[in-house]
This record gives C-alpha cells, sequence and structure tokens, in this order.
C-alpha cells in the first residue's frame, strides 16, 4: 500500500510503490474525490518523487490514493489545434469541447539532432522596421526579445504574432504562442487582440496565468512546442512560436529545484538550467526535406534590466541573436522601444538580398547602424560641450538620429510595414547625410534607389 513520507511545496515524496518508471503520468486522488495531475520525478527501490501540476495545497497525508498511467504527459493534436485556446496543462478555455486527436505526443519532444537541421536562411516578415530592415527574423531562428519591467513586450509579442508571415503566400503559416505566469488582465489583453483581429484563425494559444501552480508554467512551452512540432512537421506548416515570459519559467524551475533540496547555481537557479532552456530552444528550425519549419521568439524580462543574468546570458549562449528593448527610447515615448545598437541577428544577412528581400537591404541596413551610431555618439557630445561646438557634418548626424527614431523605430501598434516600406523610410533618412558618407552602400545602389525616399 502506498505511503506518503512527506509533502514539500509541489512535491510529494511516496513509497511502497513498485513498477513506477521515471516521468511517468500520475494522477493524485484526494478523499473528496478531486483528481489532480502530476508526473514522477525520481524513482529509488520502492520510493517515488512525484510532481503535483496543481499544487499540493488540501492534500491529506493519510488518505491519498495514487494511479500511475504507464505513460509521460501527452498532448492530443490534430488540425482542429488552429483556432483554440488552451490552458498551460492543455484543457480547453474557449468553451469549445476537448480536440478529437488524430494523435498524442509526448510533451517532451526531442531537439532536432544537428545534423538532420537545415540552414534558415529565408526572410519572415513582422511588419517592424527595426526587426526587419536592422535585425531581420529568419525562418527557424531562434531570436529572442530581451525586455525589462514596464516595458510594452507584450503588446509587440501580439503585433508580432498578428502580423507575421511568410512573403511566398502559398505557404501555410500559424502562431503558437504560449504565455506564462502571466495576470488575468494580461491574459484578456491577448486573447481579445487574437479574437478581435482574428488571428486567433491563424493561432494556438496556451494560457499559463500567474494564479496557477507553478509547477504548471513547467510544463506549458513544452506542450506549446509539441503543438508547432505537429503544424510543422507533420502538417507542413511554417510556424512561429512566441513565448512570453520565460522568466516566470525559470522561476518556476527554481521553485521546484529549491524544493528537491538541489544544490543552487548562480543566484539560485538550478545548475542545469543551460540544459532545460536548451531541450525547449533547439526544438526550433529547420528539418532536411521537410517543408514546414518552426521559428521561435521567447520574450524575457531581465531582472534590474541586467544583461549578464543568469536568464538572458544562457539564452544568449543558446540562441542566434537578441532583440533589446531600450528603457531610455520608451522614456521617449517612441514604441516599439527596440534599440538596435546592442540588438543582433546573427542570420540577418542569410535571409535578405535577391530573391528574399532586395538587393539594397544588406548595405542601407550596414548604412543605418553607422549612421545611428554616429548620431549617438554626437549626442552625447552635446551634452558635455554643447551644440555649438558642433561641425555642419555633425549637426547632420544629430539630426539623423533622431529622425531615425522619429520615423524608423517609431511605429504604430496597429502600423503594418511591409519590408518595400521599411527600405523606402531607411532611404528617405540616408538622403539627411551627404552622398559622400554613404560608404556601406554601393555606389550602384545608391544610383538606383536613392529616389524611392
Amino acid at each position: 500500500m502506498p505511503k506518503v513520507l512527506e509533502i514539500a511545496g509541489p512535491l510529494v515524496l511516496a513509497e511502497g510503490l513498485s513498477g513506477v518508471g521515471y516521468d511517468e503520468l500520475v494522477e493524485v486522488e484526494l478523499r473528496s474525490g478531486e483528481i489532480r495531475s502530476g508526473k514522477v520525478l525520481e524513482v529509488l527501490d520502492d520510493k517515488a518523487l512525484i510532481q503535483v501540476f496543481e499544487g499540493t495545497e488540501g492534500l491529506d497525508v493519510a488518505t491519498l490514493k495514487f494511479r500511475f498511467r504507464g505513460r509521460g504527459l501527452e498532448l492530443p493534436v490534430s488540425r482542429d489545434l488552429i483556432g483554440r485556446i488552451f490552458s498551460g496543462l492543455g484543457r480547453p478555455l474557449d468553451g469549445a469541447p476537448p480536440v478529437i486527436p488524430s494523435a498524442k505526443l509526448d510533451v517532451n519532444g526531442d531537439p532536432i539532432n544537428p545534423y538532420a537541421r537545415d540552414y534558415p536562411d529565408d526572410f519572415i516578415q513582422t511588419g517592424i522596421s527595426t526587426i526587419d530592415g536592422l535585425n531581420t527574423l529568419s525562418r527557424g531562428q531562434k531570436l529572442p526579445i530581451f525586455s525589462g519591467a514596464g516595458l510594452p513586450h507584450a503588446h509587440l509579442a501580439a503585433q508580432i504574432a498578428r502580423q507575421a508571415r511568410v512573403l511566398k503566400k502559398e505557404e501555410k503559416f500559424a502562431v503558437v504562442f504560449a504565455a506564462l505566469g502571466i495576470t488575468f488582465e494580461e491574459a484578456e489583453f491577448f486573447i481579445d487582440n487574437f479574437k478581435g483581429t482574428g488571428a486567433i484563425e491563424n493561432a494556438v494559444l496556451f494560457i499559463n496565468l500567474a494564479s496557477d501552480p507553478a509547477i504548471e508554467r513547467i510544463a506549458t512551452p513544452r506542450l506549446a512546442l509539441t503543438a508547432a512540432e505537429y503544424l510543422a512537421f507533420t502538417l507542413d506548416m511554417h510556424v512561429l512560436v512566441i513565448m512570453t515570459d520565460l522568466t516566470n519559467y525559470c522561476e518556476s524551475l527554481r521553485e521546484v529545484s529549491a524544493a528537491r533540496r538541489e544544490v543552487p547555481g548562480r543566484r539560485g537557479y538550478p545548475g542545469y538550467l543551460y540544459t532545460d532552456l536548451a531541450t525547449l530552444y533547439e526544438r526550433a528550425g529547420r528539418i532536411k526535406d521537410k517543408p514546414g519549419s518552426i521559428t521561435m521568439i521567447p520574450i524575457l524580462t531581465m531582472p534590474d534590466d541586467d544583461k549578464t543574468h543568469p536568464i538572458p546570458d544562457l539564452t544568449g549562449y543558446i540562441t542566434e541573436g537578441q532583440i533589446i528593448l531600450g528603457r531610455e527610447l520608451e522614456r521617449a515615448g517612441i514604441y516599439p522601444p527596440v534599440d538596435p545598437l546592442p540588438s543582433l541577428s546573427r542570420l540577418r544577412d542569410k535571409a535578405i538580398g535577391p530573391g528574399k528581400t532586395r538587393e539594397d537591404h544588406a548595405g542601407v541596413a550596414n548604412q543605418l547602424f553607422a549612421a545611428y551610431a554616429r548620431g549617438r555618439e554626437v549626442r552625447e557630445l552635446v551634452v558635455i560641450l554643447g551644440e555649438a561646438a558642433l561641425s555642419e557634418l555633425d549637426r547632420k548626424y544629430l539630426n539623423f538620429a533622431q529622425a531615425f527614431e522619429d520615423r524608423f523605430i517609431r511605429q504604430g501598434e496597429r502600423e503594418n510595414r511591409s519590408i518595400t516600406e521599411t527600405l523606402k523610410i531607411a532611404w528617405d533618412l540616408l538622403k539627411l547625410l551627404p552622398r559622400e558618407e554613404l560608404k556601406r552602400i554601393k555606389s550602384e545602389i545608391i544610383d538606383k534607389y536613392a529616389d524611392q525616399g
């Protein structure tokens, strides 16, 4: 007869068990008849450590009953996933019946074998100039957004989910959106946003609230990625996975690690944080000889705006760049406050150019980076020396930096710019500088495209 030895946080330690396997799904029955779900974290002889998804509040040690299901946590999948809203554990939240599955998939999945990976080299248009024009998102890429407390990353996430598409119209595109540890108001914002714009018809939502048990948060991104893998590699769709906020996910990992009395790593996070994040991020990508793809934009808030914090630091090692939201731009009333200078897309040059965006794209992007950096330097110089000390060229760069922020970075939350419109604005801005300063664009390209500004 199973006997409960200890309850600690979301964990239950039981003995007197046999035939129990690691990661096996468990049903925990309370005296009232309520059923809670969980999974096995560790097995030693006749003992098992069980993680309860709904939390352990109200459990009576003497009356608990366990049913072991002989399988891991699974997600029922079918084409009917699209357009649906689920909880963090995959239960319907939209009032519709459960999905009739064509298959049930283990949510843990597997990272894509490096040998089987295809190189991400196709352009995805988000409709946001600072991403499309400067830090381009490539199909199959992992490009995180580093934000800070109070910055509008939720609005940016909703805008990307609403606007993102592949340019080839005949290809099927879908969005899988996973919200981790968000408030009820934020959940309503995302749901209303998707429904109000019709984007829900092209999306699958997994919503985990801050009031939900933290342990559920660990399963949510795995359910979302399992849905994405089915859509991409079974239904041959191009899938964009957006997760917000990964910091809440990592906090849940730390909570469970502390309950298990594991030796903590940096800032109390478990030593396996890097490995755990990699098991999520590396499920995105493209597979050779398969038409579908998974592109991932994880969004995380940096505690104290610290880029060296373990969560953004380890994320940066695994992913292919980062989009950084700047607090100074946000204070200036600029949306979206994407700071181009510290942002980076390592796969940008593979996703742009003739046949993908336009032949002038790479040169224009490099010139914008250089000119904006020079303009920012001049702005700092003005603080020390005053504007009277500037040369005529310095004044032009100062004007360029201001115009760049006002016209290129700043755009409306409902403004969906095509890559052609983004490049047109760029050429218009470059006209503020003398032609001899455009050293990163070939002369024949200037002659061909400069009149488009």
